[in-house]
């Protein structure tokens, strides 16, 4: 077993029949001081892992919810260099395993090679860059080399094999986006999405997570039928905007249930 903190929670999800749970949270959205807090309440609901945003000022992928909590987090002064210094003074006290979520940009400007280093003190498992085709990988292989997961994206307009293709090396989990469009809550899925997912997850030699638009514990219930678990985010963000923290309990609960009727 991989001596990745994310690679061993997801075999551990798949050892115990049970359905991976990741929340997303804006690093800096109501103070960085927060941070331990809300990491530890996820920890003691039974989330999988974290995944945590980087604040950015153009983020292509992200809908209005996780812009506005991005906007809210630059205002409150939030760098990654501030992000990174917090999760090395909490490190000790965070077991779950943390992703981060970031634009090429944010990374390069802070220097790649200073990056992995401070990720590697911090304790980040794997990072997700939504803007960076496997292709351009290579100018982020440091971060591979340093033992960290590269997470890649999927989408319902990517053919077979194209999935086949960004798949065959893939590390740590593949993020199957389940909407055509950016991040948000949605009512329903298409009809399409449960095909589109039995695909990703015979091609893929490692665990498919859903995310994009799960924003209800029928649709956590619905999605993990069809893949080994789900990524929430602005339904998360809502729910700590509000102090609605039952919402997420419920979310969490929904991905450990299905595997146990």
């Amino acid at each position: 077993m991989s001596n990745n903190r994310l690679a061993t929670a997801l075999k551990s999800c798949e050892q115990n029949g049970e359905k991976a749970f990741i929340p997303y949270i804006m690093a800096g959205d109501g103070e960085l001081s927060s941070l331990k807090e809300q990491l530890l309440f996820f920890e003691q609901q039974g989330a999988t892992a974290v995944e945590l945003g980087i604040p950015f000022s153009d983020p292509v992928a992200d809908g209005p919810v996780i812009q506005r909590a991005g906007i809210r987090a630059l205002n409150n002064g939030t760098t990654l260099k501030k992000i990174l210094e917090e999760l090395v003074s909490i490190r000790e006290d965070v077991s779950i395993p943390l992703i981060f979520m970031g634009y090429s940009n944010s990374i390069l400007a802070y220097g790649i090679g200073q990056f992995v280093t401070d990720c590697v003190k911090a304790g980040i498992a794997g990072c997700i860059i939504p803007d960076i085709p496997v292709e351009e990988e290579g100018l982020f292989a440091p971060i591979q080399e340093a033992g960290i997961h590269l997470i890649r994206l999927v989408t319902l307009t990517s053919s077979k094999e194209r999935i086949a293709e960004i798949a065959e090396t893939a590390q740590g989990f593949i993020y199957a986006v389940t909407v055509t469009g950016i991040t948000g809550a949605r009512e329903a899925f298409g009809s399409e999405v449960g095909a589109y997912l039995e695909q990703v997850k015979e091609i893929s030699p490692v665990p498919v997570l859903a995310g994009f638009g799960i924003s209800t514990p029928e649709h956590v219930r619905s999605a993990t039928k069809y893949c080994d678990g789900v990524i929430v985010g602005s339904k998360i963000i809502e729910s700590l905007e509000q102090n609605r923290k039952q919402d997420i309990i419920e979310l969490i609960q929904a991905s450990k249930k299905q595997v146990q009727q």
